[in-house]
């Protein structure tokens, strides 16, 4: 159960421990590419198929030796419910974020004093790329925190540099000084300057979309305006958003399993990272065969020989551990791709049937727990990018016509809408609920508001466009 639920790229970290632990487990690679290299390399590495499979358990250890010359306490183990979940999963590898900052420091002359001031306010930074304390404040932590005695000015000129670091608009203490550092660094244009000069004189009008105030004030026409608000939109306002946090590593994320169509059908392949090769030691084996054909058992033999033992069990567990990691994944992963097949056809949420783990788990016959771990913590590459699997889960509601649909389904018909909307008068909750009603969809305007929400989609004020 623990070992389904890692992700591909923590799952090989997890192979690499056993084997640095265990020297009766070893990699099946090397043995392999003599054996196959009349066959011309035919499958790829990143291709499973059960028929490469070299998983060898066939050594059958307590041949050799009965338990009854092995002491209780060697064959004692810590248990784990199944259920138990893993709470050090190395999810994602890369730099961090404030390492990446802290790097670009070097680019910079700095006095002794400015440079350990300019790692500190880097450290400082949030998982947005803000700076959200005041200058002061900073001063302040810096005496107390890292004996190091400055004042405010030193510090806002540290800052402006670190506020020239990338990505654009990184250390800002607010909204309208980090659009403002990102609009600074693009050329001047006549679009450019009025945006900065809105930014500069009018944020508060601009925030709240007061669009006939900014008018009158910077005394310029609808088509001027509306440029401006163009440059403005395509600023970053979470530049650290690129960034899982500032102290977490940049994901990169590795699909578990690839979805294509070929032929108007579905294959499915798990990634070949997730299928390793690996056998029980012949070293090891030998060992074990030397001391049955061995006539004097010496008591340095025996206990050798428990090690050995010990070993291979852990080896053989550990094995069979990842063939049925294997097999479950595949189950599992199929199971879920026929049920929505539709979708995974045509790339069109609405063809996602409403799915809830139970399902899944009926169909395999399988714990819904398993199918959890599989769902929460598994990407899939398909035709239309890659996808973490529990976004194909949803609840059901029924329809004007009776019949059952998707959440998801609903969400997208009404990000569709409001996509669809007159910009310059958007659909209040309350009249896109009647649009959905209109639809075939009758849900309340408090549902709708919720799932705009969940979308992340602006109520009908914060929509207005000039």
């Amino acid at each position: 159960m623990k070992l389904i639920q890692l992700p591909t790229q923590a799952f090989e970290q997890r192979i690499k421990e056993e084997m640095e632990e265990n020297p009766a487990l070893e990699d099946g690679k090397e043995e392999r590419i003599d054996e196959y290299d009349d066959i011309g390399n035919e499958n790829s590495e990143d291709d499973y198929d059960n028929d490469n499979e070299t998983i060898e358990t066939e050594i059958d250890v307590d041949e050799y030796l009965s338990d009854d010359e092995i002491p209780s306490y060697r064959l004692n183990a810590n248990n784990y419910s199944p259920d138990d979940d893993d709470k050090q999963v190395p999810y994602a590898a890369g730099t961090s974020f404030t390492q990446h900052l802290k790097t670009q420091l070097s680019t910079f002359r700095f006095e002794e004093t400015e440079h350990e001031i300019a790692e500190f306010l880097v450290g400082s930074v949030d998982e947005s790329g803000y700076i959200r304390r005041a200058v002061q404040d900073i001063v302040d932590d810096l005496a107390f925190t890292q004996n190091i005695y400055t004042d405010e000015a030193t510090v806002e000129k540290v800052l402006d540099k670190v506020q020239q670091l990338d990505p654009a608009g990184v250390g800002a203490r607010s909204l309208e000084e980090c659009l403002l550092i990102q609009l600074t660094r693009k050329e001047s244009t006549k679009q450019v300057e009025l945006a900065k000069d809105i930014m500069e004189r009018s944020f508060d009008h601009f925030s709240k979309k007061h669009y006939k105030k900014l008018l009158s004030r910077h005394d310029i026409s609808e088509d001027e305006l509306r440029e401006a608000i163009e440059v403005i939109e395509h600023l970053n306002p979470k530049p650290g958003g690129a960034y899982s946090g500032n102290t977490r590593m940049v994901e990169h994320v590795i699909p578990d399993f690839t979805i294509k169509i070929e032929d108007g059908e579905l294959q499915l392949t798990l990634n070949g990272r997730n299928a390793p090769e690996m056998h029980i030691s012949r070293d090891y084996n030998n060992m074990l065969k030397g001391y049955k054909e061995s006539k004097e058992k010496t008591k340095a033999q025996k206990d050798a020989v428990m090690f050995i033992k010990q070993k291979l069990d852990a080896a053989k567990w550990f094995i069979e551990a990842i063939k049925q990691r294997q097999q479950t994944l595949m189950v599992t992963m199929s199971s879920i791709m026929n049920y929505q097949k539709e979708y995974f056809l045509t790339g069109d949420e609405r063809n996602l049937r409403p799915m809830i783990l139970k399902d899944i788990a009926d169909e395999i016959e399988m714990d819904v727990s398993t199918v959890s771990r599989v769902a929460n913590s598994k990407y899939v590459d398909t035709p239309y990018g890659t996808k973490l699997i529990k976004e194909f889960f949803s609840e059901s509601m029924t329809n004007d016509q009776g019949e059952e649909v998707s959440t998801r389904e609903i969400k997208k018909i009404l990000e569709m809408s409001i996509e669809e909307e007159d910009k310059r008068k958007p659909l209040t909750d309350e009249k896109l609920a009647k649009v959905l009603k209109d639809k075939g969809y009758p849900i309340a305007r408090r549902t709708v508001a919720k799932y705009r929400e969940q979308l992340d989609i602006s109520v009908a004020r914060l929509r207005k466009e000039i």
